[in-house]
């Protein structure tokens, strides 16, 4: 089987910036928060037809967050942001899944929201990259996750009958869902199925539980 994973969250931890967006906001909760909004920001550009460069969409929320705290941002502190997100560790759970589903014979890429560029500094900096067959990017259709067309992609370059989409995001899952393609849900951070869409095909509270179901 075709095994296509979200990068961010499901592959790498977020939780590596806390302590940068406590610095920046002074809010223990502000990373998440930021997040919530990249996430609401590029679900909103896509549902009206647009794109944006999602690097660039993160860059925003930062600076909003930060004015709801009363803080502008530095140049200087949006670049740290930038870098954190290049240098997010994965989390520990990862290879050894990633190992296990290679032993079983299931071919392995990724699939992001993040600039291709981004997205394999990502994957390099966390020991990653050799594990996967390809890098996709929404960029490279210039439409973002949850739209058809990075699904399709990745389904067009590999004439896949049959694929998985692996991801801690309900969103995420219901557009590769409507795609055609099969869905495991990672339950990072208390993560769930989004109300009213369809069960994911899996579930698990983590990667190498989905690696024996998919096994």
């Amino acid at each position: 089987m075709l095994c296509v994973f979200d990068v961010n969250e499901t592959l790498l931890d977020l939780r590596a910036l806390d302590p940068l967006f406590t610095e920046l906001t002074g809010s223990a909760g502000a990373r998440r928060e930021w997040f919530g909004l990249v996430v609401h920001t590029a679900l909103t550009v896509t549902a009206t037809g647009g794109y944006r460069d999602f690097a660039e969409i993160a860059g925003l929320a930062a600076a909003d967050t930060a004015r709801r705290y009363g803080r502008e941002l530095t140049d200087a502190e949006l670049v740290r942001i930038g870098d954190g997100l290049r240098a997010l560790p994965a989390h520990e759970d990862v290879k050894p899944a990633l190992d296990q589903l290679k032993r079983d014979g299931h071919r392995i890429v990724a699939l992001t929201n993040s600039p291709l560029a981004t997205a394999e500094a990502q994957l390099q900096h966390a020991g990653l990259a050799t594990k996967f067959e390809r890098i996709f990017s929404a960029q490279q259709v210039a439409r973002l996750k949850p739209a058809p067309e990075p699904y399709r992609q990745v389904l067009s370059a590999y004439g896949a009958d049959e694929a998985v989409m692996i991801a801690a995001h309900g969103w995420d899952l219901a557009g590769a869902q409507a795609a055609g393609m099969k869905t495991a849900l990672v339950s990072r951070e208390g993560q769930r199925a989004l109300p009213g869409t369809p069960a994911p095909t899996y579930a698990a509270a983590s990667l190498p539980g989905l690696a024996r179901q998919l096994s």
